[in-house]
């Protein structure tokens, strides 16, 4: 398997929206961490355009967008585009967790 970097774009002025639903993201997030697929995830930072980046293990990145698919997040229209990318880590001191 390989590891998938998922960008994340929230909609404009979705702010209440992700507030609202942000508790069954996580949970749904939560359960892909238990079951081996979300290794991380998170926000960008506040002086940053509105996103997520989230770390997957996937066969594909077909699959890793997949799992995107059921997350509220997407079905409630708060993500207006996901990005998905295979990423190799190479070095430094978390590279063996991958």
């Amino acid at each position: 398997m390989a590891v998938y970097a998922v960008v994340y774009t929230y909609a404009e002025n979705s702010t209440a929206a992700r507030d609202q639903h942000r508790p069954a993201h996580r949970e749904y997030l939560d359960e892909l961490a238990t079951q081996g697929v979300n290794l991380v995830s998170g926000p960008f930072g506040p002086d940053d355009a509105p996103g997520a980046l989230l770390l997957f293990r996937a066969d594909s990145a077909k699959e890793a967008l997949a799992y995107t698919e059921p997350d509220p997040f997407r079905t409630e229209g708060v993500v207006t585009d996901v990005s998905v990318r295979e990423w190799i880590p190479v070095l430094g001191p978390l590279t063996e967790h991958f």
